[in-house]
Order: structure tokens, then sequence, then C-alpha cells
């Protein structure tokens, strides 16, 4: 059986979906003002890695993974660069799927945008008021009010009596406490605004998340995963606000990915030390980044540096090696064979990627003496479902171009082909054309007949 650490409960648990056979499965995805960095490329391979192991383990998943794309820091962008809200957003929503599609990330099953949700917003935020839990402060903007929910501070385990404002939490006259975080946001002169009961205005981040999985998930459904950087205080003010609204559980499992470090300290700007994914894939194949953040446990800390990612390199260039020296198979798996089994008891003991791509190695061994089709189509297999060994050894040994600013590899460009037929199929024309203008954009066109899609340099 499947054991995840619950972030809320501090232990590993047992995995029971809400609904037998099924997962609803929320994480917390971009603001997107600016490029991918490497913080952001951990959070897509380690939920996309959890969404696969789910999958492969024969449950239905549906997959959330929001897009922030209205919030302070995308207003002061836009206004800096003198361009629309929409034209910012566009362009770096663009520029992350193809990121994605670079390190290997499936689409998830919906990536709804905070501003196609405002009228959910709206209605959680009647909720909390009529449950006395939200009240409009004297500057216009509409407050939860932190210390009328009993269970705040359940899932950081922090005290209400020990936290500090000016902590994390902005420190506002209008507030009835220092503690209370914004749901609605008085419109100020310049900014775009909604219309609402409270006046015109704009939502605060956390109740974004809250009204888009309670819309597409139900109020209550199985896995809510980020970045631990999000445990408080956003996913704390999530579990108020929505449990607060709707007054039943709102998440049973809580899974959090380790911080980022690069060469053992913090990655950030004042630092200099601070890598988007386009920087690291000038230099790295994007396979080897993707490998090297399976590498590590999603929840111990990934420390980050050029000797690591070759290492890296080697290291998934020996499992490319066993595949060119066996026979080529079809990638499948028998779960009865030893290597399988370990790989298995790995993933489910809290999707253990070291382990398994340990058994992955030890397999590669078996190969590299047998010269076993069947063990090659093993090591395909297990390896597939972490996204690794979908390619020609040959083409990768021999070093294949990394995705650039100037030109896009085909492997990315046929990902980004493959999740706008996938939006095709589910009938969102929006998000296909989006992927079509995109690689447009990037001088690659897209042509379509009744075979498929073909695509060419323009």
């Amino acid at each position: 059986m499947l054991k995840i650490y619950n972030s809320l409960t501090r232990e590993k648990q047992d995995f029971v979906p809400i609904t037998p056979g099924s997962v609803r499965m929320y994480v917390c995805g971009m603001t997107v003002y600016d490029y991918c960095h490497l913080g952001h490329a951990r959070v897509l391979v380690v939920f996309d890695m959890v969404q696969r192991w789910l999958r492969a383990s024969g449950l239905q998943v549906c997959y959330v993974r929001n897009i922030t794309d209205i919030d302070d820091k995308i207003i002061r962008r836009a206004l800096a660069n003198k361009e629309s809200i929409s034209e910012l957003t566009d362009r770096f929503i663009g520029l992350m799927d193809e990121d994605a599609a670079a390190l290997g990330v499936e689409k998830p099953d919906h990536e709804p945008r905070a501003t196609q949700y405002i009228p959910q917003m709206l209605g959680l935020i009647k909720l909390l008021e009529k449950n006395g839990l939200a009240y409009q402060a004297t500057t216009g903007d509409v407050n939860f009010s932190v210390r009328k929910f009993p269970g705040y501070g359940k899932l950081s385990g922090k005290s209400i009596d020990d936290l500090r404002a000016g902590e994390r939490v902005d420190v506002d006259t209008g507030k009835d406490d220092p503690l209370d975080f914004v749901l609605w946001k008085q419109a100020r002169q310049g900014e775009p605004f909604w219309p609402s009961p409270w006046g015109n205005g704009r939502p605060g981040w956390h109740i974004e998340c809250s009204a888009m999985s309670s819309d597409l998930l139900g109020k209550h459904f199985d896995i809510h995963g980020g970045g631990q950087d999000l445990q408080f205080p956003h996913h704390e003010n999530e579990i108020a606000q929505s449990e607060g609204a709707h007054r039943c559980p709102f998440v049973n499992y809580w899974m959090h990915n380790g911080f980022v470090r690069v060469d053992d300290e913090k990655m950030s700007k004042s630092l200099g030390n601070f890598f988007t994914i386009r920087e690291i894939l000038k230099q790295y194949d994007p396979e080897v980044l993707r490998f090297f953040i399976l590498r590590a446990h999603y929840r111990s800390p990934l420390n980050y540096s050029d000797a690591h990612l070759d290492d890296a390199r080697q290291a998934l260039s020996r499992l490319y090696t066993a595949l060119k020296a066996a026979p080529p198979a079809a990638a499948e798996v028998d779960w009865h064979e030893p290597h399988a089994i370990r790989f298995s008891q790995a993933m489910n003991d809290d999707f253990n990627t070291p382990d398994a791509c340990a058994a992955l190695f030890d397999l590669a061994s078996e190969v590299n003496r047998s010269r076993s089709a069947g063990l090659s189509s093993q090591l395909r297999g297990l390896a597939g479902l972490l996204g690794l060994l979908k390619r020609d050894p040959q083409g990768f040994l021999q070093g294949t171009p990394a995705l650039g600013t100037e030109e896009m590899s085909a492997e990315a460009i046929e990902m980004l082909i493959a999740n706008r037929l996938a939006a095709k199929k589910r009938k969102d024309y929006v998000e296909a054309d989006r992927i079509r203008s995109g690689l447009l954009a990037v001088g690659i066109v897209l042509e379509d007949d009744a075979q498929g899609t073909n695509w060419r340099r323009a």
C-alpha cells in the first residue's frame, strides 16, 4: 500500500482515497511574471512524478495545477514593461509551457487561471462573511479574522499567540488584528479591478487556490501539494478559508517538496546564485535536470551545483549505455520481476525515488551482463514511470541540443504538440490555440492534416 508523508499529521500514513479507485490532487503552480527558476522546476517535476505513479498504480487521477495571473508582482512588472497584464502573463505562460515540456512534465488535467475564477472567489468570501470569519476594514479591504478560526496553525504547527506581525504578515491599521489576511483588495488607482459586493477590487493571493480547488475537485479532496515555502502562510490560510467557509475537512494529505539550495546556500537573487530553468538548459540536457531532481527524495533539500549536474549526467549516461548494449525493445513492465518489486516498494514508501533509481542501476547492471532484450524492456518500462529513458540511447549519448533561447529542442516541440492534442481532446480549444500561438512566436509552425500534426521551423 502507498504511504504518504502527511505534513498535516507529520507522519507517513497509508493512502486511502476518499473515493475508492480515484484521486483528486491540487498543486500550487506558478505566478507568471518572470522565467521559471530551479525551484519551479522541482515543483513541476516532483508532482509530475507523483501523478505518474498514482496512475501507474491503477488509480484514476484528476490533477489540477493553477496559474496565478494577477497579483502585486504581476501588476508592477506589467507597468514597468509598459505592457498589459494579459500580454505579460500570456508570454510567460507560454515560456513556462516550453520549460515544462523540455523537462518531460505532462500537462495537468486542469490548469485554471486565477482571473477565470473571480465569481467563485466572491462566493467563497460571502460564505466566510456569513459565517462570521470575514469583515470589511476601514481601508475597504475584506479580511479574514484569524483568531475566529479555531484550527489556525494546525498545518504549520504555529501558535497564534507566538506569531508576530511584520514577519510574512503585513501590518495594516485597517485590520482588527495584525494577523488577519486580505481576501479582497479595494481597487487602487491604475490597477485592474472587478466589481464586488464590497466595491471594485481584486482578490488576495490566498483565496484563489481555495476557490479553484473547491470548484474543480470539491470541498473535500485527497492531496494538496506545493513547495515547502508555501506551508505557511499560504497553505495555512487556504485551510482556514476553505474549512471556515464549507465547514468540513479540506484536504486529507498535504505534501511539500523541500527547498532548493545552491552550493549549500539558499537560492536567492540577492546572493547571485539564482538560476532559471533556461539558464541551466543552456549547459545541460533537460533529462539530466529531471534526473537530478528525482535522484533526491522530494522532501529533502536539493543542493544544486555544476558538479552535481555533471554527476547526474554521467549516471544517466550509464543507464542509456545499458540500453544501447542490448537489443532494442519496447518499454514494458513485469511487476513480478525482482527489480520491479523493489522499484514498486520504493515508490510506495512516500515516493522514494532515490531507492527507485537505485533499483534502475542494479537492473542496468543486469542488462549489461546479459544483453537481454527482456531486461532492457523492463529498464525502459520502469524508468518511463519516472519520465526517464524515453529517447534513443545513441542520440542521448552523442549529446542532443539543450533547450536554449534561440532554438527549442525537437523533444520539447513534440511534447507541446502532444499537450495541444490532449487539450483538443478535452475540448479546451483556448489552450490548444495558445500552445499553437506560443510555438509560432518562437518560430515553430504547426501543420495539421488527416494523419496528425507536423511541424517545421519558420
